[in-house]
């Protein structure tokens, strides 16, 4: 007989970790939904600042079911508290599988939501080197755009581009790491090996806010108003 995966759910910020994460996951764990935090109003995901309909198209190409909780910043650990429970209730599952890299804070909350819940957080990427990441996705097949670049270490200029290996040596001079892990950049997964098809996404305005540039996004085949 083969040995069922233990049933999981992805943390999603809709960027390249949370897809790296469930890259190297997948081979052990039986992922079947995702978590996402969103503002008040359902507008904009917490994270990254994305639309809900992009975030409902990544989930639709991953065939995964999408689990939202709406909160404030000041809420949001009772919201992500929530989520965790319906995601054991409701699909029985028994791992979440996070996107944390470098910081031991990040890892212990996931550790301390997830055991709250009789949950078992995995931490596919933590520790590892993120240049040696940032090469593994760049090489993955997969694609991710600039959704957000903080301002000073990088500029409006960065928004709207395609990871690639050529960014390495201008991260390297311009004092950036590679995966953004000081906040430099977020990105959105248009692409991965784990899509059933690309998404097509169309750009929209450019604004800076809270000292960052960000770049706003619909689904490309969306109709515009």
């Amino acid at each position: 007989m083969i040995a069922q995966k233990p049933k999981a759910a992805i943390s999603w910020s809709g960027g390249k970790d949370s897809c790296a994460a469930l890259h190297r996951a997948c081979a052990l764990y039986d992922v079947v939904a995702m978590i996402t935090m969103v503002d008040d109003v359902g507008a904009r995901s917490r994270s990254h600042g994305l639309r809900p309909e992009i975030l409902d198209a990544q989930a639709e190409r991953l065939g995964l079911r999408r689990i939202v909780g709406r909160c404030d910043w000041s809420t949001y650990d009772a919201a992500f508290s929530q989520a965790l429970e319906t995601l054991a209730m409701d699909d029985r599952v028994t791992h979440v599988v996070f996107g944390d890299i470098l910081f031991d804070e990040h890892r212990q909350w996931a550790e301390q939501m997830c055991h709250r819940n009789g949950l078992t957080a995995v931490e596919p990427l933590f520790g590892s080197s993120t240049e040696a990441l940032f090469l593994e996705w760049v090489d993955s097949g997969a694609d991710a755009m600039i959704v957000t670049a903080r301002h000073g270490p990088l500029d409006e200029t960065w928004l709207g581009r395609s990871l690639c290996r050529g960014m390495l040596e201008e991260f390297r001079t311009l004092g950036v790491d590679p995966c953004g892990e000081r906040g430099e950049y977020h990105t959105v997964v248009t692409n991965s090996p784990l899509f059933r098809e690309p998404l097509d996404v169309r750009t929209g305005t450019r604004v800076r806010r809270s000292g960052c540039w960000a770049l706003d996004l619909e689904v490309g085949d969306a109709p515009r108003p």
